[in-house]
């Protein structure tokens, strides 16, 4: 097929037999991973889901563990009624005839998570795992002026980064949807990537796709489960998928702050993981971390030290 039609990361995603689609940062991630998900399972690829898992810190999950940090969620699992992402979606899906676990990892420094992932591959055998981020800030190498919330993010990459996997990946959805990242500076970092020749493509979503349609279906129902708790960057990408633009809220969550909905929300950004890793310039640091307060300690000291990029003028910022 001619390279136009077709992304490079979907072409290496297309050569391999099993692939993990694992939510990057907590909360809504794995819901970014939905529109890629369906449309590798209709290509006939065996695929599956994780999720680095807030519900955990509402309550216990119940399900089949895997270690001390890793419980595969299913629609018989229980957890946090107010609360439980992952089991609202395993529920939507079985209402579609997609019977389906969600694998969810605790919070918990890059050690652990290495752990409960190498648990994962012996029990799935993929030979591929793509983290899949809801926003941008998992590219940001550390010296931009605003660098989001990069805990969970860079917790998950160092841990693939040691994961015994063949292809890795890093995909992005919602680039502009975060007000605590800098849009120019990210748009600086991919730029960087592109030149390290980390850049894999990118995929623009439309709602006239059959998965994006399911992805927004499968969001609104768990966002009406969970009222109150809706994800702000999953909000932000289904306000840009119907077309609106500027300072517009989807959710009472934003309420209060300014938002620039756009086209660009709209798009999968995807790199090669363990170049976007050798460019995070703390990722040594948050590596060896113990306790998720230690990768905290190791963003803000690398922050403290760091020549902090001056916030840009450029126009997407004004």
């Amino acid at each position: 097929m001619t390279a136009i039609l077709q992304p490079e990361f979907l072409k290496r995603l297309l050569r391999c037999k099993s692939i993990l689609l694992a939510g990057a940062g907590g909360g809504f991630d794995i819901f970014c991973a939905l529109p890629l998900f369906f449309a590798l399972r209709e290509a006939g690829l065996t695929v599956n889901l994780a999720s680095f898992s807030f519900s955990f810190r509402h309550g216990n999950v119940s399900g089949r563990k895997f270690g001390e940090n890793l419980v595969e969620v299913t629609t018989r699992s229980t957890g946090n009624e107010y609360y439980f992402p992952e089991g609202y979606l395993t529920k939507w899906m079985a209402r579609k005839n997609i019977n389906h676990s969600i694998y969810c990892f605790k919070p918990g420094p890059p050690p652990e998570l290495l752990e409960s992932y190498k648990l994962l591959q012996k029990h799935l055998e993929f030979d591929c795992i793509v983290l899949v981020d809801g926003g941008v800030d998992s590219i940001l190498c550390g010296d931009e002026s605003e660098i989001g919330t990069p805990l969970e993010d860079m917790s998950s990459l160092a841990a693939i980064k040691e994961l015994d996997v063949p292809e890795k990946q890093l995909l992005c959805l919602g680039y502009s949807a975060e007000t605590d990242v800098n849009n120019a500076h990210a748009l600086e970092t991919i730029a960087a990537l592109i030149k390290s020749k980390a850049y894999l493509g990118s995929l623009g979503l439309s709602l006239d796709m059959a998965e994006v349609k399911l992805f927004a279906e499968a969001t609104e129902f768990t966002f009406f489960e969970m009222r109150g708790y809706e994800s702000v960057i999953c909000s932000s990408v289904l306000a840009a998928l119907d077309g609106n633009f500027g300072d517009h809220h989807r959710t009472r969550r934003t309420v209060g702050s300014k938002l620039w909905i756009n086209p660009l929300m709209m798009f999968y950004w995807a790199f090669d993981a363990m170049k976007v890793a050798d460019s995070v310039h703390y990722l040594p640091q948050v590596a060896e971390a113990l306790t998720i307060d230690d990768v905290s300690k190791a963003i803000r000291e690398y922050r403290a030290k760091a020549s902090i990029r001056e916030k840009s003028e450029f126009p997407l910022n004004s």
